[in-house]
């Protein structure tokens, strides 16, 4: 790369300096944490119908309202508590979504009291190893797929909910479970790295 040349990466985060900076520090990186997974499983499934950047402006919010994301004070979150949520500007405010949380949170619990942690359940699928593509092109992306969708259907038996396959695939591109970077991208190959 020459001196002063503006690295080649992927166009979506066009020039915004929060997703620029989202997208070349943690996009697409492998995560093993359970913490962090779990995170991001919340901010995903709070993304549902919106854009990604919308709940990445958020995501301070979405911590402090979800008590850093600790699913045992999460799981533990009444009506009262909801309804408060729900007067919270920083979130988005959607009964369903906030509900869906807690939901997760029970879940993410029962997962880990059977023994399990949702970082092995997950990485299980792609053989602890990240899936490599080789996208030229947005277009090429594919919004879905069949691997998504068996990871979704196995989440939705352990009791996780807002986990359908586009959201499913949306969290294995995050978490770095595949490189969807572009091969152009200068992040494709640090990642695979």
């Amino acid at each position: 790369m020459t001196e002063g040349c503006e690295k080649r990466r992927c166009p979506w985060p066009g020039r915004d300096p929060l997703y620029v900076r989202y997208h070349d520090g943690e996009w697409g990186v492998p995560v093993r944490e359970d913490s962090t997974l779990f995170e991001f499983l919340i901010l995903e499934g709070a993304q549902a119908g919106l854009s990604w950047i919308s709940i990445l402006r958020r995501r301070e919010g979405y911590r402090r309202a979800f008590a850093g994301f600790d699913a045992e004070r999460m799981a533990r979150f009444d009506e009262r508590r909801v309804e408060e949520l729900l007067a919270d500007c920083a979130i988005v405010r959607n009964r369903r979504k906030i509900e869906g949380a807690i939901t997760n949170a029970r879940a993410y619990l029962r997962l880990r009291e059977s023994g399990r942690t949702l970082s092995g359940f997950l990485w299980d699928f792609v053989d602890g190893a990240p899936v490599v593509n080789h996208w030229r092109s947005m277009a090429e992306v594919p919004a879905v797929t069949p691997l998504a969708e068996r990871i979704s259907a196995a989440m939705k038996r352990e009791g996780f909910v807002f986990f359908g396959p586009t959201i499913c695939y949306a969290h294995m591109q995050a978490t770095g479970m595949v490189n969807d970077h572009l091969t152009d991208c200068f992040r494709h190959g640090e990642v695979q790295r």
